[in-house]
């Protein structure tokens, strides 16, 4: 059996796969059938105009994909990175359709189940703060996980940052 299948079956039994990794002190988890792959932290290629958290793309495997600070974005504090630090490359939902799309993240925890009936709504924390992004939380562990819609936190943010074709060398 795949990991995909064995998800799949989880699902259907009333509970989710999660990839959980780590920003700080914070444990957030996404939907490990849209994860593609999980490198380490390599330098990128910067694209004028980007928003802030959007550091540029990378070159994997002759597709061109944004690469998003996953910090940066949330608005947390700077931090170095390290050989911890991690691209956690994901399928996403965009408005010019699916699409890879990389975060830079602290680090990689492991791979939970999280039971259907475990997870809570977001918080309602008034207008100012948006939690339309988070799926969830859920007590894994005796830790607190944000399960992330991972289409609404990041679809938008690079439907601007077209896909290239990679150059073929002479």
């Amino acid at each position: 059996m795949t990991i995909s299948n064995a998800a799949q079956d989880l699902a259907a039994a009333g509970s989710n796969q999660v990839l959980t990794f780590t920003l700080g002190e914070e444990t957030y988890g996404v939907d490990i059938l849209r994860v593609q792959e999980i490198r380490g932290w390599s330098p990128v290629t910067r694209i004028p105009q980007s928003p802030p958290h959007v550091l540029g793309v990378l070159n994997l495997r002759g597709s061109i994909v944004p690469i998003v600070d996953l910090r940066m974005r949330f608005n947390l504090e700077r931090a170095e990175y390290t050989p911890l630090t991690v691209i956690i490359v994901l399928s996403v939902e965009s408005p010019m359709g699916r699409r890879d799309i990389g975060l830079v993240v602290d680090g990689v925890s492991d791979v939970m189940d999280v039971p259907n009936a475990d997870v809570k709504p977001a918080p309602e924390l008034g207008g100012q703060v948006s939690t339309e992004f988070i799926e969830g939380l859920a007590a894994v562990s005796g830790r607190m996980v944000m399960l992330l819609d991972i289409d609404k936190l990041i679809g938008g943010d690079v439907a601007g940052v077209a896909p290239l074709p990679v150059a073929a060398t002479a």
